[in-house]
């Protein structure tokens, strides 16, 4: 017996086995300590079997689609016939087996132990799985996220959420998406390549609501030029489904009417019926409430990832499951506030943002001291070349340093990397302008845009 309960005791529980729990895992035992990884479903979580991964799939199988209706452009003789959802979907899954698989992998050459079943914390130091209690010296919880509907909005039949989006083994003719968030450009850019006719419908006032106002510009635009239609500024009120499809009624009355409606609202904490409230932790509208440095204020209890108010993105929570295993070590990690953490959205064209927008600066700072400079990708060799259009838009303290990079363009996440770097290492465009930037590159216009606002601009 005592052995056992040997096998069940650790310095690290760990409930849930997506993002964050995963990279609390990874880190943990680098530092030394016995790991314990409770996962009900698959390790990797939503980003690697129905978020982040499938979706990149499905807009990377979207762009080829659009390559091949503009071939001709650039001289090549190709046509477009059909999207063969079936292949489509084989391509995706192949992708996140493989990285499954990998995953699987390093979680058993690392000694984690991985305890299958749901969990649910039982005290400060024990979690219950398949009636067997286990125990840590600290606990970390890492239970993620669900696709989240509106109040009195059933999801069935016809209206669906992300998780049966990405299943669809048909391509609708038809679809109205409800939300204009990162999740619904994203579809709404898939379905438009793949020939469906989409309409957005966003309560707020635009698409993307919380990015810097000329990236939205650049986006309604590209998305006008596309085809993708949308409502912005008059909220929902109801969904009728019928043989055809559904009627969507807005809450001024206006209807539009579509083979299916996928509700992409956001996210939401998956906490219910866990135990927490028991514990003693303190809930928030279903989140787990912590202080900077992610400690919930019962025990040695901590929370990372998508259960903590703020920004719900993968590489977040590979950052707090690190953070907490290193605060727990006692290394004194230091915190990202989530303003500086980089956010990519992969519709076409893509944004990439981090740190402030110009507005949030300028309530910061005062408009008086907030500077800004746009680099419009029309002078772009790279961009040229890629057929894409946009721009990079830096915004500084007066006399001080770049404080937000928000850029907009064919494949520009991938220039995120130098610009969180800049924000976050608090770098001057007087930094920025005597580095050199390789030609031709998208990246060269980051370099551009900081002598541009160090006063000395190369071109344009």
């Amino acid at each position: 017996m005592a052995d056992k309960a040997a096998a069940q005791e650790f310095d690290i529980l760990i409930l849930g086995g997506g993002s964050g729990g995963y990279a609390a895992a990874l880190r943990s035992v680098e530092l030394g300590f016995s790991v314990g990884l409770i996962e009900k479903g698959k390790l990797g979580g939503t980003c690697l079997h129905n978020g982040c991964i499938p979706t990149k799939a499905l807009l990377h199988s979207a762009e080829i689609a659009e390559n091949a209706k503009t071939a001709s452009k650039y001289g090549i003789n190709a046509t477009f016939d059909s999207i063969d959802m079936t292949a489509v979907n084989s391509y995706k899954d192949n992708i996140i087996a493989g990285k499954f698989r990998g995953l699987q992998g390093l979680i058993k050459s690392k000694g984690i132990t991985v305890i299958e079943g749901e969990g649910k914390l039982t005290s400060e130091k024990t979690i219950e799985v398949n009636g067997e209690t286990y125990t840590g010296k600290n606990i970390i919880l890492a239970t993620g996220s669900y696709s989240r509907s509106l109040p009195g909005l059933e999801i069935g039949g016809k209206v669906i959420t992300s998780d049966q989006a990405l299943k669809m083994d048909t391509v609708p003719k038809s679809a109205v998406i409800l939300g204009g968030g990162v999740i619904g450009v994203e579809f709404a850019s898939v379905w438009n390549s793949f020939g469906v006719d989409v309409t957005i419908v966003e309560g707020l006032p635009s698409l993307v609501p919380n990015e810097d106002a000329a990236i939205i510009k650049q986006l309604e635009r590209a998305y006008k030029k596309r085809g993708i239609k949308f409502s912005t500024g008059i909220f929902f009120d109801n969904v009728q489904q019928n043989d055809d499809g559904v009627v969507v009624t807005l809450a001024d009355g206006k209807t539009f009417e579509a083979d299916l409606m996928l509700v992409a609202v956001g996210r939401g904490p998956v906490t219910a019926n866990l135990g927490y409230e028991e514990a003693g932790l303190t809930m928030d509208r279903g989140f787990v409430i912590t202080n900077d440095r992610l400690h919930t204020g019962v025990g040695n209890i901590y929370a990372v990832g998508d259960i903590v108010p703020g920004l719900q993105l993968a590489h977040r929570g590979f950052q707090q499951g690190i953070f907490v295993a290193e605060e727990i070590a006692g290394l004194k990690p230091v915190v990202v506030d989530d303003v500086n953490i980089p956010k990519v959205t992969y519709c076409e064209p893509e944004i990439a943002s981090v740190g402030l927008t110009e507005a949030k600066a300028k309530e910061k700072l005062g408009a008086e001291n907030v500077e800004v400079q746009e680099y419009n990708l029309a002078g772009n060799g790279k961009t040229s070349i890629l057929g894409s259009s946009g721009l990079i838009k830096m915004v500084r303290e007066k006399d001080g340093p770049i404080v937000g990079v928000h850029m907009i363009g064919g494949r520009i996440g991938e220039q995120i990397g130098e610009a969180q770097l800049i924000v976050n290492w608090e770098a001057y465009p007087e930094d920025i302008a005597s580095l050199i930037h390789g030609h031709p590159t998208q990246n060269e216009a980051i370099g551009e845009a900081a002598m541009a606002l160090a006063g000395k601009p190369l071109h344009g």
